[in-house]
């Protein structure tokens, strides 16, 4: 049971976090050049891992698979927002 809920939490992680940081990334900042490089989701992704990790070792249902899914998918949220705000900028070089 508590198995089952907890894979519950990570799905509602994963989609939050995947679906929060690419529309904020979209929308908030496109202006900004840093969102562009290629290494910025993938920091991104380890500072979301890092803050995964304090609650994993705190909470009895958020297991460090919750705090691993959650950091990737932050990452490729960032990575899907930039993509998309390259789309929406004016034409220029970025």
């Amino acid at each position: 049971m508590f198995g089952l809920l907890s894979l519950a939490i990570a799905g509602v992680a994963t989609y939050l976090g995947y679906t929060v940081s690419r529309d904020y990334t979209a929308t908030r900042l496109r202006f900004v050049d840093a969102i562009q490089r290629p290494s910025t989701p993938w920091i991104i992704g380890f500072a979301a891992f890092g803050i995964g990790v304090p609650l994993a070792l705190l909470l009895p249902l958020v297991t460090l698979f919750t705090a691993g899914v959650f950091g990737a998918s932050v990452g490729f949220g960032v990575a899907s927002g930039a993509r998309k705000a390259r789309g929406m900028l004016p034409p220029g070089d970025y």
